[in-house]
């Protein structure tokens, strides 16, 4: 069965800083993979290049087949919004919205009427047992907690592919491990491919199979799960 997103010997240079020299990565539908690697080695930017957040210099990200930055801007924003999920380390919540608004945020950005993309949003937070977090900011949140409903926004769209970039690096052990089920458990049961980067091998235990960046390319590893 062909990979439902694939990146190609995927380079990339930041001024004199060598990023990417031929990074390779595929995705199956339904499947979670981790990315590991020591700090600097390019695993997150293989992330951000693989999710269409950045144009690698060199080689090819295909999604469902088609040349992802060969799309257009407009196009690609659309993929993003629709087809993709994002958790950031840090939640990257809005801090004026209520959970529930931020969880409801990717639907309002594509047009979705409030009532609608709210409706959705609080359906999703109480299956996720967020329910009682909706009218919080979050400010008034714990990271836990912050992280939880970064999780509910990001699967709030039904996306195909949910890109995850050090979920847990900055929470404690074991709500870290709380985040880890709830996003994997949420992933499995909507059949959401998951792309996990992680330094942590208690994290990456959870996917299938892994990949190891060092020195900006890749190499695969067996899964543990």
């Amino acid at each position: 069965m062909s990979a439902l997103l694939v990146a190609e010997q995927l380079h990339k240079t930041y001024g004199t800083t060598t990023a990417l020299t031929g990074a390779d990565l595929a995705v199956h539908a339904g499947e979670i993979v981790s990315v590991m690697g020591p700090s600097g080695s390019g695993k997150s930017t293989l992330l951000h290049c693989a999710a269409g957040l950045t144009a690698p210099d060199g080689g090819l990200v295909t999604y469902a087949g088609q040349d992802l930055f060969a799309l257009g801007d407009v196009k690609r924003s659309a993929v993003r919004r629709r087809e993709f999920g994002f958790v950031f380390q840090f939640g990257q919540l809005v801090p004026e919205l209520t959970a529930l608004q931020n969880v409801a945020l990717p639907l309002r950005l594509d047009g979705v009427a409030r009532r609608v993309a709210e409706r959705r949003a609080a359906g999703l937070m109480d299956r996720l047992g967020l329910a009682e977090k909706a009218p919080a900011r979050p400010g008034e949140l714990s990271g836990g907690q912050q992280q939880r409903v970064a999780v509910a926004r990001a699967l709030v769209t039904g996306p195909k592919v949910i890109f995850a970039d050090e979920p847990t690096g900055a929470l404690d052990s074991v709500t870290g491990e709380q985040v880890m089920d709830l996003l994997t458990d949420a992933a499995r049961a909507t059949g959401a491919a998951v792309v996990l980067v992680t330094h942590d091998a208690r994290v990456a235990a959870y996917a299938d199979r892994g990949v190891v960046v060092r020195d900006g390319r890749s190499s695969s590893r067996a899964g543990v799960r």
